[in-house]
């Protein structure tokens, strides 16, 4: 076997190649659309006013720096649970371990806020219903369609992403023609002058403006999932550089767009937190129906973030077991090819979401969502750093080139790797959010005593991945 084979060589991980392009596309699409934008997106223009475009514009920008690194590790070696596989080639096992179980842990949160966020839009409707129960259905539903098939994940996956993306593109003609020809309640103050006539494109000031990049990273997070659907895509090399490449035009069009429209359409001023923008703005419009047409799409990029969540962790934790770092419970498949155990698992977790929602209903989406953006700084920069170390060892004659270089080498992962590393800065400056770096320290103390306890009784797992790297070349 050659060098470049022992590379690249993707292993045989038993899962169904059973998502097609159009699947692969759209679960690309709609991982840019998530709860972040719909729900998340109010509270931050109460406090950033129409500078909120800009950190949507700004962090847009990274966030594209960050999957074209993916996007060249991926067509070097694509395999399921990408990330942690990519630290543990290129920074060893613990930061495989570590990245694995803390992408894990970034879903499970991440699931509960989503489970929060269709509560609360049932609620439109049915205020009379708890929002512990609407989440606890919710999390049953999803459960039972993430056991049956990679095949119906993606089928889900690819409608609920046809709603977000039909809708959001709905809702930025309508708003067009509210600006363009004055119709509706709204058409009388309707002005591109909106996102300066009220104290400005910065009424908070820049700092407060800065403040929302937080929330902004937490609204992207998901991008990377294209990464954990190669090892069951029917074919990565064409499919996964397409979807990657189709990133910059749906941010411009679904965040910076569509939040360009609804600023003109309705005052910032009028926007609060735990209000949808997009629901604020049609019932600003007049159009009653359609709010509750709104209300209907922002659950379903709830449900559809929350299924996402499902699939992601039940592979993470197959990786991890397949690595030695989790239990070898979770390295089984079901009779229909999907990791049913690790599912379970991640599905139980979830439901601490469903408990949050009963005891604080009203905070449960504030805490979960910095816990999980911290969760997801850490992923992205694992990518970043482990392309920058890639990149390294292909200059060096180590390692075979991508057939998708990122463009730029390994300058563009340094910008990135400096922009998430001062968002971690105005995590810890902000008294709300610092919350969740005392979580991940003590998340970081957990693993390291896991880690502990692996190595005592395996000392081989510390070498997992390290030898190979070095006879390569």
């Amino acid at each position: 076997m050659t060098s470049a084979q022992v590379s690249t060589e993707t292993p045989e991980e038993g899962y169904e190649r059973g998502l097609g392009s159009r699947q692969v596309q759209m679960i690309a699409i709609g991982g840019a659309i998530g709860v972040g934008l719909f729900l998340g997106a109010g509270a931050n223009i109460a406090k950033a006013g129409p500078s909120l475009i800009f950190m949507y514009a700004i962090a847009g920008v990274i966030i594209f720096f960050i999957m074209r690194a993916l996007g060249e590790l991926l067509l070097y070696r694509p395999v399921s649970g990408s990330f942690a596989e990519y630290s543990r080639e290129f920074l060893g096992p613990f930061f495989g371990y570590f990245t694995g179980w803390t992408y894990w842990l970034m879903w499970v949160v991440t699931g509960m806020a989503e489970l929060t966020a269709a509560a609360i839009y049932v609620n439109y409707w049915f205020p009379s219903i708890p929002q512990w129960v609407t989440a606890l259905v919710f999390l049953i539903v999803l459960f039972a369609a993430n056991l049956i098939s990679v095949k119906l994940f993606g089928e889900i996956e690819f409608w609920f992403s046809m709603v977000k993306v039909t809708a959001l593109i709905g809702m930025i003609v309508i708003g067009l023609g509210v600006l363009t020809f004055g119709f509706s309640a709204a058409g009388d103050t309707a002005a591109v002058s909106n996102l300066w006539a009220f104290d400005g494109f910065f009424p908070k000031g820049v700092g407060s403006s800065l403040m929302t990049l937080q929330g902004v990273m937490f609204a992207y997070l998901a991008v990377e999932l294209v990464g954990v659907t190669a090892g069951e895509s029917e074919n990565p090399e064409k499919t996964l550089p397409k979807a990657i490449n189709t990133l910059p035009w749906r941010i411009a069009l679904f965040y910076v767009g569509a939040l360009t429209v609804i600023l003109c359409v309705v005052k910032w001023t009028e926007f609060a937190e735990g209000v949808s923008p997009f629901v604020k703005a049609f019932a600003m419009i007049g159009i009653p129906a359609a709010a509750g047409i709104v209300n209907f799409v922002v659950l379903t990029a709830a449900l559809s973030s929350c299924n996402s969540g499902m699939y992601s962790t039940g592979r993470m934790l197959r990786n991890l077991a397949d690595s030695g770092e989790a239990p070898k419970v979770f390295s089984k498949l079901s009779s229909t090819k999907t990791p049913a155990f690790g599912i379970l698992i991640s599905v139980l977790f979830m439901g601490i979401g469903v408990i949050l929602n009963y005891i604080v209903p009203e905070k449960a989406f504030g805490y979960v969502t910095s816990v999980a953006t911290a969760a997801g700084i850490w992923t992205w920069l694992m990518i970043l750093i482990s392309h920058v170390l890639y990149r390294r060892a292909v200059v060096a004659g180590r390692l075979p080139a991508s057939s998708f270089p990122a463009p730029g080498g390994a300058v563009f992962s340094y910008v990135a790797i400096a922009f998430l590393l001062f968002v971690t800065g105005l995590i810890a400056y902000d008294a709300d959010s610092r919350v969740c770096l005392y979580v991940m320290a003590g998340w970081a103390a957990a693993l390291g005593i896991g880690w502990a306890v692996l190595k005592s009784r395996n000392p081989e797992i510390t070498q997992r991945g390290e030898p190979e790297l070095e006879k390569i070349g």
